[in-house]
């Protein structure tokens, strides 16, 4: 399904291993592109988030005021969205473009003895660090704790890299529910170092790079970006009339039934 874009990808790894001349810093060069060019549809994405944050607290009343009144609450809703010019999928749609892309290099990155068969017999390596990028840990172990050191430190470096992102969006979160979103990503992270222990060093590579990539972008661009978008939402909002004032309104003329 997604062998048109492994081929895409295939080629621009050819082309980097070219004048890269390691396999590792190669992959490591294809990340960084990747997440470059996927820069305007994570701020895209950001940008709509921040909006829903803004805007939620009023979609919550239209949805408490018509709960008895499906038809009408989805009617206010939309209107409430055409108001405000907002897209409720804005945030999901380029995350959604992402996926064949990631899904597509985690495939190319499985089977590069496949994909790069003159290459399988010099190996697959990254300067030495990890000798060779096709072997998991669980392989890279059955030569002994020595042998697999740097495949485990890959594998520790993936987990770590999982729970820390997932940690930053999380940090305003108190009570049971910070306690509860903790626990679920102890166990997420724990899954992904399962799930990790079979994956090709080449596979963890990527992971950790890319997650690295987030990691610093959500300290550095993430959150600015979504106070500067919340604030110009605020003001948006303060200085224009919105649907749920008029359905605050109306919903004082409407009789109230006796109990």
């Amino acid at each position: 399904m997604w062998d048109w874009i492994v081929q895409i990808l295939f080629q621009a790894l050819q082309l980097i291993q070219g004048f890269a001349g390691d396999w590792g810093l190669s992959i490591i060069i294809l990340v960084v592109i990747i997440r470059l060019a996927l820069t305007p549809m994570m701020l895209k994405s950001t940008k709509s988030t921040a909006r829903m944050q803004v805007l939620q607290p009023k979609l919550m009343e239209i949805q408490e005021r018509y709960a008895d009144d499906p038809q009408r609450q989805a009617e206010e809703m939309q209107k409430f969205y055409s108001e405000n010019k907002f897209n409720p999928l804005g945030g999901c749609l380029p995350l959604l473009i992402q996926m064949p892309i990631l899904i597509a290099l985690f495939n190319l990155l499985r089977d590069l003895g496949h994909y790069f068969p003159d290459a399988a017999e010099q190996g697959f390596s990254f300067y030495n660090i990890l000798p060779n990028l096709v072997m998991s840990p669980a392989q890279a172990f059955v030569d002994g704790f020595g042998a697999a050191l740097p495949y485990l430190l890959a594998l520790i470096l993936f987990g770590v890299l999982t729970f820390i992102p997932q940690m930053y969006m999380t940090r305003n979160q108190t009570g049971a529910q910070a306690q509860s979103t903790k626990m679920m990503m102890v166990v997420m992270t724990i899954m992904m170092l399962f799930m990790g222990w079979g994956l090709p060093a080449g596979v963890l590579l990527y992971y950790d790079v890319s997650s690295a990539w987030q990691v610093i972008q959500q300290i550095f661009v993430t959150q600015k970006v979504i106070e500067k978008a919340k604030a110009e939402e605020e003001e948006r909002m303060t200085n224009a009339p919105i649907e749920v004032d008029v359905v605050r309104r109306e919903h004082k003329k409407r009789p109230h039934k006796s109990r």
